[in-house]
């Protein structure tokens, strides 16, 4: 252990944020396996870091978390106790603690003990060499769920990316390092119901994995039914933007064209063989050019509500941040750094 003071340009802190709804059996155990990272540590790279504070988000569950917590922080001068009025939902919970925290870093975890803090100095080390504002462990083995939310979770992803262009979807989970101020300030604008891998997704430069192993949940019942994993998936979709409404504009514009050419079609049918029944070739082609003309009108409509779902969700035009030279992601460049 070196004697560099912990928070120096030499020694970066580390704000772990556990947003909590089932932890009264987990989450004494996620603290003391978090403990001798509260002293200084070295990465694989040979940087230096230190988690200073450990942000538990109290999400209103329905067991006694909330007099573990109390307990933990009583114990833990590093314990730092965030308290939400009521049941928001496991992002809300993790923007709550992001917006509360100070560290250079901050590395989001759940309260069930899945996510092995022995990975940290290599997300950090990941962040840092490839200049990268957000990391997502990237699990080495099949997560410990069923196989039929495994797929689900699988499935979903691909439609996000290919149909919705959330061209990061696959690499979305609760493990995540970012750089400190990219999550405050993703934590202050963010309005009601955004997706948070999105709204991240927005502002970050990039973001890539780093490869880490999950392992079986703690002792407590998963707090996600599938009706709630349904409704986790539909936020997505609603957040990850205009596509899906731009599909809209899409489908108008080509029953338009459609239109158009049966149209001209149903007049030379009936021109040149007369066999079409009286009436019928008007009535078609009037029925084909309005449909286009209603999906059209749809999809203008959908553009002007595209802009208002931006500007509800909190998307910012533009987000200030210091000299990347000067701050978490400039550690590997400065002078006296020491790879490994």
């Amino acid at each position: 252990m070196s004697s560099t003071e912990p928070g120096t340009a030499e020694c970066q802190t580390i704000s772990v944020v556990i947003p909590v709804y089932q932890g009264e059996r987990t989450l004494r155990a996620v603290l003391e396996e978090l403990e001798p990272y509260t002293r200084e540590f070295s990465t694989p790279g040979g940087r230096q870091l230190v988690v200073h504070q450990v942000v538990l988000a109290h999400d209103r569950g329905p067991d006694r978390s909330d007099v573990v917590m109390r307990q933990l922080a009583a114990e833990l001068p590093w314990v730092k106790l965030v308290w939400l009025s009521k049941n928001f939902g496991q992002h809300a919970a993790t923007l709550a603690g992001m917006a509360s925290s100070g560290g250079d870093w901050i590395v989001t975890m759940d309260e069930d003990g899945q996510q092995d803090p022995s990975y940290f100095g290599a997300l950090v080390d990941a962040a840092i060499d490839a200049d990268a504002a957000i990391v997502y462990g990237k699990p080495l083995n099949p997560p410990p769920h069923g196989a039929l939310r495994n797929v689900a979770s699988r499935s979903a992803k691909m439609l996000l990316r290919s149909v919705f262009g959330s061209a990061n979807a696959a690499e979305f989970n609760s493990y995540r390092l970012i750089l400190g101020e990219i999550g405050r300030s993703v934590a202050a604008y963010s309005g009601p119901g955004v997706y948070l891998d999105v709204a991240l997704s927005w502002v970050a430069n990039r973001s890539i994995t780093a490869p880490v192993r999950v392992r079986e949940e703690g002792d407590r019942p998963s707090g996600y039914s599938y009706r709630k994993l349904l409704a986790h998936f539909w936020r997505m979709v609603l957040s990850t933007g205009t596509r899906g409404l731009r599909l809209v504009t899409a489908l108008g514009a080509l029953f338009a064209v459609g239109g158009v050419t049966f149209a001209i079609y149903l007049v030379v049918a009936r021109l040149v063989s007369g066999g079409v029944p009286e009436g019928w070739t008007s009535q078609m082609v009037l029925l084909s050019l309005g449909v286009g003309a209603i999906l059209v009108s749809l999809g203008i409509v959908a553009e002007y509500v595209g802009m208002a779902v931006n500007m509800a969700m909190g998307r910012p035009p533009y987000l200030i941040v210091r000299d990347p030279a000067t701050g978490p992601l400039g550690a590997g460049s400065r002078p006296g750094h020491v790879d490994g």
